[in-house]
């Protein structure tokens, strides 16, 4: 049965019912589609949004582009599984619940105790988990909400108990004392890419030190020095190398070695630097290199030892200044170079300085090699799959940057002294330990305090998803796994190809063999208006259900992905998401007329063209899908939404049914064209294209079929539509170049040449396709008219009767020959480049040539009415 449309479409009435219906019909789980049992398998797992807060128009971004992916695969017969999770982000939330807890009550997590803090985040990720799935559902996100995931499940615990397991016993994973980043405020380790840098205008202070004076931001340090480093070809100090000094401090003399090594800036300051192995990763690894002992000064709480006598106790900025204060006093201050531009280390989670310490932690071996991946390390093999193409980044730039990272990655730091995560499982009795999947069932074991970074966890997530280590018994994969991973595609944000993409990577080699996706497209961020990086801390956020509640999802979703590039940042505006709301509402309206001329059926099959404008629309319907299909599977989602969006306004109802209305009978080509532009739509904005698919179809638009290019072709050069176009176009832009108001009537005198018949065919759209002609005369050749406004396409002459100014007439002709001008002499040298004719196709090259003589053509045309005006 058909239903009529509404006058005007109301997302906030048909979205959630919509919703609803999809939901209900059990297709979003692939194993419910109505597909053979050997269609192709397509699968995306949502990379899982952080509980610490709602999702905001970033958020958006990734979820509009990962549902058109599935959508229209899952119209291209696809059994297409897209995966959806929440992360438990576990620093992030602690600090989150630590801050709350604090406001509201004045306690602390230590107050509390563990076991009733985790009781606390408990309750609050139940809160946030719900408010992004309602965010998801609202955008129309088409996820398998059967497979619901969550980093902190227990299945997911199984997975992390499982896979740390499996690499301590092959030497993938250690327990050591190395220097790491550790932050005073959260009290726990941080990866290399979980710290930023901020820049800041510091101090650099330049003391004597010994027989040098060497330059350094922090002269606190200067308690836990063991060597001092130069160049080795840094003729000035080569002398010095090997040698053993002693160097007058605050706290006493003490000897330091003098070393060579390539790490030291011989630019930086007079070249010569104090090494603290200490405190510092570069000059940790310069004491490995040399054998130099190392001296911890700063503890936990980012505070001086006590080994540093007078100053134990202080804070790492109270020492520096009560140390320089000190040193000035015994003369040790060469001088100090203040507004020194400096990155400081900071915390990404809650901005205090990092201080680098030695510590006793857990680590991935990202250098050993391991048997299980042909003695090749982790990061070789991870290196690998990007080197020969297995796996490939969008844009390809971005292939440099993760093999850079990969390049110098240092062994990964996996243990966090913090409460909420997974944690450590590894259990101690005195001096013995063991590491397994659950406890030991003997007394007296302790198990590890210490929870796992985040994105150890999070590393599993494409195979843990999908049922790993249950579905990769001994013999190869089952279930779930066998059937959708590898997945196609990762599409996540630029800004973590560190911290999870090349990690992931590493994780599905070591555990399966395989890599864990195809293709890794990464989007841009969506910035605030003032073009900063949304972020929940920072609570400068759009949550999209105030878009979606003012203009609706699919308005929404589209202000998103047109104009938004991979790789490239885009600023957010309400009034993008208003034009496309606009859209929305033209799409609405041309399908309510198209509706409301005939009634539709399920014909797939193109109909028969009957005129000139039927074989043009047709033949640009079946180069859209061509080109949307392309431009999909290519990843260029808004190439394709422009295009649509072009063929939707322009062609479709500026022209076409526009021309319908004069011409008559294009009431079956109408339908034909609106079924399938619902469909090529329909990945983009689903809501609004399923409420009219559904006004006319009993089945859903969202297991619609995607429809294949009926071979129409391009039929412009041989049905003329083109060169009408062009003359009502130009008509058209005569009239309100010569200011020539609406309504008053014009004759027009066509000179045709070579194309007369064509345009004697089309004569009642020329003058009914508001162009304000009350007549037209149309012959092949003539005269010139007199005080009438001449106009030239190609080699038609067009004059206008009855509404000249001659000054102003011949003004806008010689504008119109100064412009022509231009494009002959762009086309001369296009045509002149040896290099391009001999690459470009041949067609392309005479299609070039053809607009040369039709541009010099016109030329001379406007040169003749020129001089006869």
């Amino acid at each position: 049965m058909m239903k009529e449309l509404d006058k005007t479409y109301s997302p906030q009435d048909n979205e959630d019912k919509i919703y609803d219906i999809w939901e209900k019909s059990g297709f979003f789980n692939p194993d419910n589609l109505p597909l053979p049992k050997e269609a192709p398998r397509y699968t995306i797992i949502l990379p899982p949004p952080n509980i610490t807060d709602k999702l905001h128009m970033g958020h958006a971004a990734m979820v509009a582009i990962e549902d058109l992916l599935i959508r229209y695969k899952r119209l291209s017969g696809y059994r297409s599984l897209w995966l959806p999770g929440t992360d438990h982000a576990a620093i992030a939330t602690q600090n989150v619940v630590e801050k709350k807890l604090l406001k509201e009550t004045g306690r602390t997590r230590h107050d509390l105790g563990r076991e009733p803090f985790l009781a606390e985040v408990n309750k609050f990720l139940k809160t946030t988990q719900g408010e992004i799935l309602h965010q998801m559902r609202k955008l129309g996100a088409s996820l398998d909400w059967s497979r619901l995931a969550f980093t902190l499940d227990e299945a997911r615990q199984r997975a992390v108990r499982r896979m740390f397991k499996d690499m301590y016993e092959a030497g993938a994973i250690y327990r050591g004392e190395r220097i790491v980043n550790w932050c005073p405020r959260c009290h726990s380790t941080l990866a290399d890419d979980e710290v930023e840098y901020k820049e800041e205008k510091a101090k650099l202070y330049w003391i004597k030190y010994g027989p040098f004076i060497l330059a350094t931001t922090r002269p606190e340090t200067k308690l836990g020095d063991t060597a001092v480093a130069v160049h080795p070809d840094d003729e000035r100090y080569q002398g010095w190398v090997g040698q053993e000094i002693e160097i007058p401090g605050v706290l006493g003399k003490f000897k330091v070695r003098v070393v060579a090594d390539y790490a030291v800036d011989r630019e930086f300051g007079t070249g010569v630097i104090k090494v603290t192995p200490a405190h510092d990763f570069t000059d940790s690894e310069i004491a490995a290199r040399h054998g130099l002992a190392a001296k911890k000064i700063i503890d936990e709480d980012g505070r001086m030892m006590a080994n540093c006598g007078k100053y134990s106790g202080l804070t790492t900025r109270e020492a520096r200044e009560a140390i320089v204060a000190d040193m000035e006093q015994l003369g040790l201050i060469d001088h100090i170079e203040e507004n020194y531009d400096h990155n400081g280390a900071v915390c990404y989670r809650c901005g205090s300085i990092i201080e680098p310490l030695p510590s006793q932690q857990w680590f991935v071996a990202v250098d050993k090699k391991l048997d299980r991946l042909g003695g090749r390390s982790l990061k070789e093999k991870a290196l690998a799959v990007a080197r020969d193409g297995s796996i490939s980044f969008t844009p390809e730039r971005f292939t440099k940057r993760y093999n850079d990272w990969m390049e110098n990655l240092h062994d990964w730091c996996i243990s966090r002294q913090i409460w909420f995560g997974h944690q450590v499982p590894v259990w101690y009795r005195g001096e013995e330990i063991y590491v397994g999947e659950k406890a030991p069932e003997s007394e007296g074991w302790q198990q590890d305090q210490d929870t796992l970074d985040t994105w150890f966890s999070s590393s599993l997530w494409t195979f843990s998803t999908l049922g790993w280590p249950e579905n990769f018994p001994t013999g190869g994969k089952t279930g779930d796994l066998a059937r959708f991973h590898p997945t196609q595609v990762l599409e996540t944000g630029y800004e973590i190809i560190t911290l999870w993409v090349s990690r992931m990577i590493m994780m599905s080699l070591f555990a399966l063999g395989e890599i864990p996706f195809e293709r890794v497209y990464l989007h841009g961020m969506i910035l605030d208006k003032e073009g900063k990086k949304m972020s929940k801390s920072k609570g400068n956020g759009v949550d999209p259900l105030v878009m979606i509640e003012k203009f609706g999802a699919d308005a929404t979703r589209l202000s998103i992905i047109m104009g938004f590039t991979p790789g490239n940042d885009s600023r957010f505006s309400e009034e993008k998401v208003e034009a496309k709301r606009n859209f929305v509402n033209k799409l609405w309206n041309i399908a309510r007329y198209i509706l409301s001329t005939g009634k539709p059926s399920a014909q797939i099959a193109a109909p028969v063209a009957r005129t000139a404008a039927d074989r043009w629309i047709l033949g640009e319907l079946d180069k859209l899908i061509r080109e949307t299909t392309a431009r999909l599977d290519n990843l260029e989602f808004s190439l394709a939404a422009e295009e649509l969006h072009d063929f939707t306004w322009n062609k479709l109802a500026d022209w076409y049914l526009e021309i319908a209305k004069i011409e008559k009978g294009k009431e079956e080509i109408s339908l034909y064209i609106l079924r399938n532009l619902l469909i090529l739509w329909h990945p983009f904005i689903p809501y609004v294209t399923e409420t009219i698919w559904q006004s006319f179809n009993d089945s859903l638009l969202m297991t619609g079929v995607w429809p294949p290019a009926a071979g129409q072709g391009e039929q412009d050069a041989a049905t003329g539509f083109s060169l009408l176009r062009d003359v009502i176009t130009a008509i058209r832009n005569a009239r309100s170049e010569n200011k020539i108001e609406p309504a008053r009537k014009l004759e027009a005198v066509i000179y045709g040449g070579s194309r007369t018949a064509i345009l004697k065919d089309q004569v009642e759209l020329i003058r009914g396709l508001r162009t304000g002609l009350a007549e037209v005369k149309i012959q092949e050749t003539g005269e010139k008219v007199a005080s009438a406004i001449a106009i030239a396409v190609g080699e038609i002459e067009i004059y206008l009767i009855g509404a000249v100014d001659s000054a102003k007439e011949k003004e806008r002709l010689i504008k119109e020959r100064a412009k022509l001008e231009k494009l002959i002499a762009a086309q001369s040298g296009k045509l002149s480049n040896q290099e391009f004719i001999s690459r470009a196709p041949q067609t392309i090259v005479a299609a070039e040539r053809d607009k040369l003589a039709s541009y010099q053509t016109e030329l001379e045309k406007i040169i003749t009415i020129i001089s006869g005006l």
